[in-house]
């Protein structure tokens, strides 16, 4: 081994360099090494090496790519850039681990050159390939035929490996191999040597330099955005409340599978007025809530849960914020129930299939990368997917998709995006802090209007806003909302138990004008005929001074399964109970209203059925390895160094784990170096030795032990899970 190693290098490193390295490299702290010794040996394994790697942003990668292909000093030439540039990458990586200080200067650590074979897309060396390419590569290349050029510069920046399969290609393969430009891997398939890959860029590694993309838009004004996304955020809590009174009258069915049908689907999508992509959203999105939920009956359906009533007593922004902390957590995919173009056609809404972890990590990753741009910057799709490629390219390679068009546009249904950028809310949300959005100033009046329509201005307060949503239809939506009034809208307000009194001063308090007359005779004409025909519990019976609407009542051939008969002039009764003879009248446009014992109205809205609050899904327990716990975990590995003892017979081993033990005896093979060892031997007993390994093959071990540094070596196979620990010579 040589005079110094990485674990040498892990030892020698301060306090606080320890603290960064496993603040970076958080899995290095789980479970908790003994000693230094252990965390080096932690940090040399390739998963652990896998996860740093993929964490790394394009420019530390890239510089990691050319220190692989040649050393740090001859890195920044590489990359076609000044060593100033490069600087800030190597001290980065080698703060993570990645590289590490030996004789030579900054060394990858083994397990880098496993995770990245093929650096910068360029093949293996000659010599790993056994090739001897010319000494003038270029030279050589000028003198091959025109159809081996246009083959090479094909693989000028793409991968070293090409296959050729007809006859014209094979006599491009074979002049390849000829001139020793090429080696041959397979009958049809040929790698370019590491040398030639160079060659043909130039001695450079990629065509551009460590340059970050940047957003071309224009910067827009951060107060903009915080009130595009506050009204859509005010936007989404009309929906869920919209959505909540719908279901509470309506009642879809769950399907067998446990979704919501596609007719009740899009009957949702048109009662509010929405598309059915974002009639998807709000359900999904009000059920992971606890906002909505399947009832348990044996015809189980969808309602509102009690969840949902404090919920709506809560003020907006603490309604907004739960439905945000909920996007931002949960595994529901609500684009999964509108895509057309998956493998199967799209799923029922609130399936237990629409389901999609990795579009919550990539939730977390636009947002992300969107909310590292100035406050107010904007970015396109596809600048959108430029930024997450530079600071994800080991995860996002080009051909994979970046799903950030339907991460983008959830975001802006619910408010912490709006055209393009992040905003202040959203930003609170990527860093875990709780977020405010910018929600429109809520008004309290009206414009009412002679042709009985009424313009509400702008965000109506939540009173006035649920009193017209009884009270009127919806028109038009936007900046201003246009309500009708209309015979039957009245009728729905004075089921609710107001009167006609009540209406008309609710609407004079919110007017900004005296009332017109026409909306006056609407709610006096509704009035007067409303109520006419009253409604007990007598089985049920039906009574009103207007003998006539009693005879026609009683001749509504439609109304037979209600059994109406009469017992008195103005009195009418029935066997069935009172709610299915209120709802079946009123379903054949009669306008009966419930009456208490004592003949006072009783308000008959929507019920207050509710179905069960979900049960929320176990949230991922993640232990954070923050300041704290680092400096405990570097006081304790100091102290394990320290207070090793030192037995006669060579160190003290360890124990380590298999993945540990591993990964220094693949370091050790390499070097040809020998490594003290602690073994179950087939009886149970424990040994140690002075062990050097030669082959590692699937889980076993080969190579020569001894004793200690006097005795012979002799040849010893083991298996590597009975290897119970590892330590270096000294």
């Amino acid at each position: 081994m040589t005079a110094r190693s990485f674990a040498d290098d892990v030892r020698s490193r301060t306090d606080a360099q320890l603290r960064r390295l496993v603040l970076r490299r958080p899995d290095l702290a789980r479970p908790a090494p003994a000693d230094l010794t252990g965390l080096a040996a932690r940090a040399a394994t390739r998963p652990s090496v896998q996860r740093a790697i993929e964490a790394l942003e394009a420019d530390t990668l890239r510089v990691l790519e050319a220190v692989l292909v040649a050393d740090d000093k001859s890195a920044a030439g590489l990359l076609g850039v000044a060593q100033k540039t490069v600087a800030p990458q190597l001290r980065s990586l080698q703060e993570l681990g990645l590289l590490w200080r030996s004789s030579t200067g900054l060394t990858p650590a083994r397990a880098v050159a496993e995770v990245l074979p093929e650096p910068a897309h360029l093949g293996p060396t000659a010599r790993e390939l056994g090739v001897r390419p010319p000494a003038d590569i270029a030279a050589a290349i000028e003198q091959c035929s025109d159809a081996t050029r246009g083959a090479l510069d094909r693989l000028r920046w793409a991968g070293p490996r090409v296959t050729f399969s007809s006859n014209g290609a094979r006599a491009v393969r074979d002049e390849l191999l000829e001139a020793s430009l090429a080696a041959s891997v397979a009958e049809d398939t040929a790698v370019l040597p590491r040398e030639v890959g160079l060659a043909l860029r130039d001695g450079r590694l990629y065509e551009d330099a460590l340059s970050r993309p940047e957003p071309a838009s224009t910067a827009l004004d951060p107060a903009a955005v915080d009130a595009a996304g506050g009204s859509a955020a005010h936007d989404l809590l009309v929906r869920v409340e919209e959505l909540a009174d719908l279901w509470s009258s309506e009642r879809p069915r769950v399907l067998r599978s446990g979704g919501l049908g596609v007719k009740d689907h899009r009957a949702a999508a048109t009662a509010l007025e929405i598309s059915p992509e974002i009639a998807a959203f709000v359900i999904e999105i009000a059920a992971a809530s606890g906002l909505v939920g399947r009832t348990v009956d044996a015809v189980p359906v969808f309602l509102p849960t009690a969840e949902y009533d404090e919920w709506l007593d809560a003020e907006p922004a603490h309604r907004w914020r739960l439905l945000a902390k909920t996007w931002w957590t949960t595994l529901r995919a609500p684009s999964l129930c509108t895509d057309t173009d998956q493998p199967g056609g799209p799923l029922n809404v609130l399936a237990p299939e629409a389901t999609w972890p990795l579009l919550r990590t990539r939730r977390h990753e636009v947002l992300g990368v969107l909310a590292a741009l100035k406050p107010g910057r904007p970015a396109t799709l596809d600048e959108v997917g430029e930024l997450l490629r530079w600071h994800l390219p080991m995860r996002l390679p080009r051909s994979a998709p970046t799903r950030a068009a339907i991460v983008l546009r959830e975001a802006e249904w619910l408010g912490v995006a709006a055209t393009g950028a992040v905003t202040s809310a959203g930003r609170a949300l990527v860093g875990g802090t709780e977020p405010a959005p910018a929600l429109p100033t809520p008004i309290d009046e009206l414009l009412v209007q002679a042709d009985l329509t009424a313009v509400a201005p702008g965000a109506l307060s939540d009173d006035l806003r649920r009193f017209m949503h009884r009270a009127a239809e919806v028109e038009s939506r936007g900046a201003a909302t246009v309500y009708r009034f209309t015979p039957t809208s009245i009728r729905t307000v004075l089921d609710g138990g107001a009167d006609a009194d009540a209406v008309l001063e609710r609407l004079r308090g919110a007017s900004r004008t005296p009332l017109p007359q026409p909306l006056e005779y609407l709610v006096g004409d509704v009035a007067r005929r409303h109520g006419q025909t009253r409604i007990g519990a007598a089985g049920c019976y039906l009574r009103s001074d207007d003998e006539a609407s009693l005879q026609a009542i009683l001749g509504d051939r439609s109304l037979a399964p209600l059994q109406l008969r009469r017992i008195a002039p103005t009195v009418l009764i029935s066997p069935a109970p009172a709610t299915t003879a209120l709802e079946m009248l009123r379903d054949h446009r009669h306008t009966p209203v419930a009456e208490s014992a004592t003949g006072t109205v009783v308000g008959t809205g929507p019920g207050k059925d509710r179905a069960p609050t979900p049960r929320a899904p176990q949230a991922v327990q993640v232990s954070l390895v923050d300041e704290p716990l680092a400096e405990r975990l570097v006081a304790a590995m100091r102290a394990g160094e320290r207070d090793r003892p030192e037995p006669a017979a060579g160190p003290r081993i360890p124990s380590t784990e298999p993945s540990v033990t591993r990964s220094l005896l693949q370091e050790a093979v390499g070097s040809s170096a020998r490594v003290w060892i602690g073994y179950a031997e087939p009886s149970g007993e424990l040994r140690r030795g002075l062990f050097r390994p030669r082959r590692i093959e699937g889980g076993r071990v080969s190579g020569l032990i001894s004793p200690n540094e006097q005795d012979p070596e002799h040849p010893r196979t083991f298996s590597i899970h009975r290897i119970t620990g590892i330590v270096e010579v000294a």
